[in-house]
């Protein structure tokens, strides 16, 4: 993988990238916390597993119409949504609990949306957390053909209404990746990215289709052997709980980094970007609606990714607690602190900054000279 370095001479950016950290260190210390995960992230999970598995085992044991089947679709959608985001994500990124195998299980849930657990880490723990926003790098603004969300990605002329049609394409969010999966590991493993991490490519290939296989059973074979529905509607709700569980995962996603006051800025000819890590991740993210406790709870605290992306091995049910620390410091430091109060201002910048994106409008982004990324 290629290596982008994050350096700064600034000052202030260096003292208050250690601030931030030992305030939030001074914090669990003087609370007596663990970083990790507790009783009520436990507790959320089974919720959210229940809120999955629920709807499916009602499908497979009661007799039921096709509309009333597409409608345990639906909560199948947004309890596999939940997953991903309360429990599979904390699991992912090693802060579920202290004992690891506790968190490679939390990681396992990643099965159950038909994804898989090594790209996941790679595209997400490593590529995304560690090069946020930067073109080429973060694959969750790079990767994308029919939607433009990088200010340095190609302009297409009909991304001028992208920020129209964006929303239903996000639906496909899980399905791109179920299906994408295998080109993905194949590319990981011919650019020897499975090695430098330690995996076996063989084993590594071995697992994706082994778990895609049993997926496939177990969603389409089980309501083909224990329903009266037919092929064509099991597919329809296989569709349909991917559709919403996309939508509201891909959505959520968004809001947090592709808003209005975040960053994507470009390496320099070096491939260095002249900020410190930690501003950067500032920069680069946005909280959102961090009012709204019980949609915060669903989407597993993915509002504060602010102090997600600074602090991604704290679980993010203590985010609530250590956000106003972030947002302090950071004011007192003279960093803004990029916060939409509510969902609704979420929602609405991201829509600007699609429209702004799809018209070619270029906003000031900290951007280097000589990158050899500019066009």
């Amino acid at each position: 993988m290629e290596k982008i370095k994050f350096r700064s001479k600034d000052s202030n950016e260096q003292a208050f990238a250690k601030e931030v950290r030992d305030r939030v260190r001074l914090y669990f210390k003087e609370k007596n916390r663990a970083t990790q995960g507790n009783m009520t992230l436990y507790l959320k999970s089974l919720i959210m597993l229940l809120a999955y598995l629920a709807p499916f085992i009602v499908l497979l044991t009661v007799p039921m119409s096709p509309w009333a089947a597409l409608g345990m679709a639906v909560l199948m959608g947004i309890g596999e949504a939940g997953v991903g985001m309360s429990v599979m994500h904390d699991g992912a990124h090693g802060v579920y609990s202290s004992r690891a195998w506790v968190n490679k299980l939390a990681a396992s849930t990643m099965f159950l949306l038909g994804s898989n657990t090594f790209n996941w880490k790679v595209q997400h723990n490593i590529k995304h957390h560690t090069f946020t926003n930067i073109f080429r790098q973060d694959t969750d603004i790079s990767n994308q053909e029919a939607i433009r969300l990088c200010d340095h990605a190609p302009l297409k002329k009909y991304q001028r209404y992208q920020h129209f049609y964006a929303f239903p394409l996000y639906g496909l969010m899980t399905l791109a990746r179920f299906f994408g999966d295998l080109g993905t590991l194949l590319k990981l493993n011919k650019e020897k990215v499975t090695q430098e991490l330690k995996a076996n490519p063989t084993l590594e290939l071995f697992k994706l289709i082994v778990t895609k296989v049993v997926y496939l059973t177990a969603l389409i074979g089980l309501p083909l052997l224990f329903t009266d529905l037919a092929l064509w509607q099991i597919l329809i709700g296989f569709a349909t709980m991917h559709f919403i569980a996309g939508m509201i995962m891909s959505t959520v996603f968004q809001m947090a980094h592709v808003v209005e006051g975040t960053y994507q800025p470009l390496p320099d000819e070096n491939n260095v970007i002249h900020a410190d890590w930690a501003v950067h991740q500032l920069r680069s993210t946005s909280d959102f609606g961090r009012k709204n406790s019980l949609f915060s709870w669903y989407i597993g605290g993915l509002d504060f990714q602010i102090e997600h992306h600074l602090f991604q091995n704290v679980s993010h049910v203590h985010y609530p607690a250590i956000a106003p620390i972030v947002e302090a410091t950071a004011k007192e430091f003279g960093f803004t602190y990029n916060l939409k109060p509510t969902v609704f201002h979420a929602l609405s910048s991201h829509f600007r900054r699609l429209r702004e994106l799809g018209r070619g409008v270029l906003v000031p982004n900290f951007q280097v000279p000589n990158s050899k990324f500019q066009k």
